[in-house]
């Protein structure tokens, strides 16, 4: 008996219990009364806006404006007028029918992204109607003010499939973006902030009530942080417009800091364009030009570096001890053992400055085979070796990690090549090429202006770099601060470099056409071997001599010898970041209406 009224008093208690809970929330706490009479929580994410670019000098390269993309969640879609939401954001009928199937076959229940970018006008129009199920979510696109520097730069593109696979931090979601390529992909932890969250009421229709609880559960997004470029946006600007209907790139150092003064390649493309509704469509277009736009020949293109890489054999053949700069060899219109190499005239016999004055191809081949066949390594095969470690230390052959992306290694052959190639019988002679710059050597034209930096800095790199300053830290990455030496005494630069003078600034030069008065401009030109097409032109140079402040490479393809094109714009490069002036209108006007033809991509 007093067990039954033990435990009739506890279901009582229980019931009191809940009761009096009930009436608690029923009556005395009004947040439950204002859940109830809302049907759900909507949590929208705040997307932060990205982190301006600015170049070296404060200009804008990129910011970030306004946008908003349009929600829908199907199953709180009621009734409405398809023809006027068509009209307010520009699309038709057929296009909304079929996005809102394509957001109801992902979920009925989840939100999707109906429309996106779309600007602050449009979704003002949108908030004086009603349309239940839909909202618009804050966003931002890219601008660029200069319409510079594509490539370089880079886009932002949606997430795909493969990219959320490989989120390990499950940062990012479906309908998200992020840097696809250039600066937008190499700093993208730094420039896409922290996403935030929003807590809103939204009523049986759909419609939002405001915030809930008074944001009380709200995070607040943080911007992505600012970037100063390296780049100098008017420098960078006058090599796109000499390059306009050529193939090649330009690329500037800053010697004493391996920062990146102009990274242009050709043909590129006005950023602008993969940016807002029509991104998709033009984005096909570039992809599908033969010219290929998108493809950042500076980083990705493997070319012959040609005379240019004449620089490298004298310096190894000297620190060897094969070579002294006063040392003579002949030229007989080439190199006549074998199966030759011609050369054009010039003075015969020559020294070292002779021959980095007039480009001779005899003479490098000389000291080629001097380094290869070397007696004290006992074999050719380890004298080649020996040669290949030496070409390394300047940044050949392998990425020079920078802080783009995309960067490729280039091509320095090995003793292993050849043995494989030729079955173990091969000499010197049978890699004659790789002593004016031809054969299998393949370099970036990124690797060809380190070689011009590391030569104004008599024997020394910094790791090129287009990153200046990240506006939240002290200092950038300490791999742009490391000194990279190479194998070869600084005491030997000296005769290049005076033969690098010579050949701008004497008569018999080979760079005459890329002389500055005043400016002391040390060049080396290159005609690179081609053989789909008319040769390769390229030419590279630094100034001033002494306490270099520029160093560059251009690389024009088809464009003949070295010095037809490709030293005039090397020349006017120097003379602009230097002067900030240029006193030779007619050779900016040659560069602009010099025609080339190329096969391999149509005219």
């Amino acid at each position: 008996m007093d067990r039954r009224k033990i435990l009739q008093g506890v279901v009582i208690g229980v019931f009191v219990v809940i009761l009096l809970r009930l009436f608690y929330i029923q009556v005395v706490d009004e947040t439950y009364k204002e859940d109830a009479a809302n049907n759900v929580l909507r949590y929208e994410v705040q997307y932060p806006p990205r982190g301006e670019v600015y170049d070296r000098n404060g200009e804008f390269l990129v910011q970030s404006k306004e946008a908003y993309d349009l929600m829908v969640v199907p199953r709180d879609v009621k009734p409405f007028d398809t023809v006027l939401l068509g009209n307010i954001i520009g699309v038709t009928v057929p296009q909304i029918r079929k996005e809102l199937r394509k957001a109801s076959n992902f979920s009925r229940r989840r939100p999707s992204v109906l429309f996106k970018q779309l600007p602050k006008e449009v979704k003002l129009r949108l908030e004086e109607r009603t349309f239940p199920g839909f909202y618009t979510v804050y966003r931002t696109v890219r601008s660029y003010p200069r319409k510079i520097a594509g490539n370089l730069l880079g886009y932002v593109g949606e997430v795909t499939d493969r990219i959320l696979e490989r989120d390990t931090a499950d940062y990012y979601r479906s309908g998200d973006y992020i840097g696809m390529s250039g600066i937008e992909l190499a700093y993208e932890e730094v420039l896409r902030g922290q996403k935030g969250v929003k807590v809103n009421m939204v009523d049986v229709l759909g419609i939002s009530k405001g915030s809930y609880r008074d944001g009380m559960y709200d995070t607040l997004a943080t911007p992505g942080t600012a970037i100063t470029c390296s780049i100098d946006a008017r420098l960078q600007a006058f090599g796109e417009e000499l390059m306009v209907g050529k193939v090649g790139s330009i690329v500037a150092i800053e010697p004493s800091t391996g920062e990146i003064l102009v990274m242009a390649s050709s043909p590129t493309y006005d950023p602008d364009e993969l940016i807002g509704r029509d991104r998709g469509n033009n984005y096909m277009k570039l992809l599908n030009n033969k010219r290929r736009p998108l493809f950042n020949r500076a980083v990705m293109a493997k070319y012959p570096p040609g005379s240019t890489f004449k620089l490298v054999n004298g310096l190894i053949g000297m620190q060897e001890g094969v070579l002294r700069p006063e040392q003579l060899y002949p030229c007989h219109m080439g190199y006549t053992v074998g199966r030759g190499v011609k050369c054009h005239a010039h003075k015969s016999p020559l020294n070292m400055v002779d021959a980095v004055q007039t480009s001779c191809n005899a003479y490098f081949c000389f000291v080629f085979r001097n380094i290869v066949d070397n007696k004290k390594y006992g074999s050719v095969k380890k004298g080649f070796d020996v040669w290949a470690e030496y070409v390394r230390s300047f940044g050949y052959g392998r990425s020079l990690h920078s802080d783009f992306a995309g960067e490729l290694n280039g091509y320095v052959p090995s003793s292993e090549f050849y043995n494989k190639r030729y079955r173990g019988s091969w000499n010197s002679l049978t890699t004659i090429s790789l002593s004016i710059g031809q054969g299998e050597l393949g370099c970036t034209p990124l690797q060809m202006a380190n070689l011009a930096a590391t030569v104004a800095n008599r024997g020394y790199y910094y790791t090129p770099h287009v990153v200046k300053r990240i506006h939240d830290r002290d200092s950038i990455d300490r791999r742009f601060y490391e000194r990279h030496t190479t194998m070869v005494d600084p005491k030997y630069f000296e005769p290049v470099v005076e033969g690098m003078w010579r050949a701008v600034n004497q008569d018999g030069g080979s760079g005459r056409i890329a002389q500055v008065e005043g400016l002391d401009i040390c060049g080396k030109t290159g005609t690179a071997q081609n053989p789909h097409g008319a040769d390769h032109s390229t030419f590279l140079c630094f100034a001033p001599r002494e306490n270099p402040k520029i160093a560059v490479s251009v690389y024009v393809e088809n464009g003949r010898f070295g010095a037809t094109i490709a030293a005039p714009i090397a020349s006017l490069i120097v003379e602009k970041y230097l002067t900030d002036t240029i006193t030779r209108p007619a050779l900016v006007d040659y560069v602009k209406n010099m025609q080339i033809y190329y096969p391999a991509y149509g005219k």
